[in-house]
């Protein structure tokens, strides 16, 4: 009787990556939990399977096997106790750097702890038996497969990295008896490259995406500016990127617009560096695929697109990439700056927010200062606004919590006490952090404005996911009523009784009277408090608008981007944007 693969997706994802990374030899040892596994890859003559009854005689097989061919071997175990006799062919391929992969078949993961026969606990590994080690998930839905996708990847290249070494996989099966599927799943196949490698060539339209970045030197920005020069592209950034070249572009205004969408904008390779960005927005302007930069040479799959990961220093990538014989090109740069100033041109006269607090105080963010910016209301609303190229800008989205973004900005304020350190921050975070103003440390270089709505307003923002709870969502989701319930004198009080300054705004006519005030760099040796009062539905109804300045949005252009995207993507995309 015919025999094809397994309809397992989990061991299918196996095979189709270790076919693509030209990895055969097989060590199997006998069971029922690597059955599925182990008959797929009889059946596909690309692999050599050979037989080992005792599991550590497998593995030391199998450093033998590795260390004559000089390539990568599998060997593969059932459940119960097997996967312990791995542990001294493990520890002697770690110490000699041996490329085996032990894959450790199970039964359901859940099943562990609860008295069910041959289950074990594998989630304590001795660390000289395995340089790296996941647990795959049974294959049901698209999240499970790109989790399932990552993994093996990332197993694989660590079978080579630094050096290489032993890798371990624990593949839990649900003992399907279907050995019907004829193809195996395309799968992406990830590859890493370190600086003495042969890179893969540069192809098509490219932009750079920066998430959180520390600050750029003179040299790196030159080699960044010169790469794109280049290579015609450009540099999408936020006010966490800290890159102030020629070809940056803080371009969330363009890539927020419901209707009108980026497609056109849209490169075909995104070059990632960077860390964690908080602009949900730019997700919109990534490409059909992305390489990623960065010195850890970590798999960061932050877009679901990744198929390069480049371990070296961005610098050093940036000038690999740089021809100086291609004709220079600003071209895509001219294309997007034409698109922004397009909508900036329209831009609406938006309620008073957030967003319109940031639109008539981003330019006047007085020179060589810097600012902090709160989770998330706060960084969204500023980061649709250029500020002047000296200002330097940050934001807590390493954890994303709303917790310490004043005691950030004190922190850094102690730097430099002639600069002057900006924080615009909403109510519920400023509470969770006032203390620190009473740091007998705070100096009088402090600017400190709260925008102060009464509660979480990004929970009652009209496009988020608790939306359509309306009101009742203020009772706990987004926990309006706390700390004084907007009170005209809790933090009044409390910032004067601490020595600084206090004003407070609660329209645009008593914005615009005291704003300055706000901005001026000797404000009588006190730092300041600016608490400005807004609405929560108000908040929503600008950040509506300024999401819907254009509307030619066609049903072809959706399916365009639909395309382009595909349906895992575009659905990651819309729980991400909280729509």
């Amino acid at each position: 009787m015919s025999k094809f693969y397994t309809d397992e997706k989990n061991a299918l994802i196996i095979i189709a990556l270790l076919k693509a990374n030209g990895i055969s030899k097989v060590i199997a040892s006998p069971g029922t939990t690597n059955m599925a596994l182990v008959c797929s890859m009889q059946h596909d003559d690309f692999f050599q399977v050979y037989s080992a009854v005792d599991e550590r005689s497998a593995a030391y097989m199998a450093c033998g096997l590795a260390h004559e061919t000089g390539e990568p071997v599998v060997i593969s175990c059932t459940g119960a106790t097997a996967s312990r006799n791995y542990m001294p062919g493990m520890t002697e391929a770690y110490y000699r750097k041996l490329p085996v992969l032990a894959i450790t078949s199970t039964q359901n993961i859940a099943k562990v702890g609860h008295h069910v026969a041959q289950v074990i606990d594998r989630s304590n590994k001795p660390n000289d038996t395995q340089r790296h080690s996941v647990t795959l998930p049974i294959v049901k839905d698209d999240e499970d497969f790109l989790e399932c996708e990552i993994k093996v990847n990332q197993a694989i290249l660590e079978l080579k990295r630094a050096g290489g070494g032993p890798v371990h996989i624990n593949l839990p099966t649900r003992y399907s008896r279907a050995y019907e599927t004829k193809t195996l799943p395309v799968c992406r196949v990830m590859n890493r490259f370190t600086f003495t490698d042969k890179l893969p060539e540069l192809k098509g339209r490219v932009a750079v995406f920066i998430g959180a970045h520390r600050e750029f030197s003179q040299q790196e920005t030159k080699a960044l500016d010169d790469f794109c020069s280049s290579n015609n592209a450009v540099v999408f950034c936020d006010h966490t990127s800290s890159y102030k070249g020629k070809y940056r572009l803080i371009y969330s205004l363009a890539a927020s617009q419901d209707q009108a969408g980026a497609i056109n904008d849209k490169p075909d390779i995104t070059i990632h560096i960077g860390e964690i960005t908080g602009d949900y927005s730019g997700l919109a302007m990534i490409g059909k695929e992305v390489w990623r930069v960065s010195e850890d040479g970590e798999i960061r799959d932050t877009f679901q697109r990744l198929k390069y990961v480049f371990e070296m220093d961005e610098k050093n990538f940036f000038e690999r990439y740089t021809n100086p014989k291609h004709k220079q090109s600003d071209a895509y740069l001219k294309q997007c700056q034409s698109k922004l100033l397009d909508i900036r041109n329209e831009f609406p006269e938006v309620p008073f927010s957030n967003v319109w607090v940031a639109s008539r105080t981003a330019a006047k963010i007085p020179a060589d200062s810097v600012v902090h910016f709160g989770i998330l209301n706060s960084l969204r609303s500023w980061n649709l606004f250029d500020l002047p190229s000296s200002v330097r800008t940050m934001s807590n989205v390493g954890g994303f919590g709303i917790d310490g973004g004043v005691s950030s900005l004190l922190g850094a304020s102690l730097v430099n006490p002639k600069k002057l350190y900006f924080c615009v921050i909403g109510d519920l975070a400023f509470f969770y952090d006032m203390n620190s103003i009473g740091n007998r440390h705070a100096g009088n270089n402090l600017r400190i404005m709260v925008i102060n709505n009464g509660k979480g307003t990004e929970f009652r923002q009209y496009n988020h996911v608790a939306a359509h709870f309306g009101e009742q969502a203020d009772e706990f989701i987004s926990a309006s009523g706390h700390y004084g319930n907007k009170s005209p004198t809790l933090i009044k009080n409390y910032a004067q009784d601490l020595g600084f300054k206090y004003i407070s705004a609660s329209s645009k006519e008593e914005y615009e009277s005291v704003y300055k005030e706000f901005l001026v760099k000797d404000s009588g040796g006190q730092s300041i408090v600016f608490e400005v009062f807004t609405d929560s539905d108000e908040e929503s109804k600008a950040l509506e608008m300024v999401r819907n300045i254009k509307k030619e949005f066609k049903s072809s252009a959706k399916s365009a981007v639909r395309k382009a995207l595909g349906t895992k993507s575009i659905n990651t995309l819309k729980k991400v944007l909280g729509r």
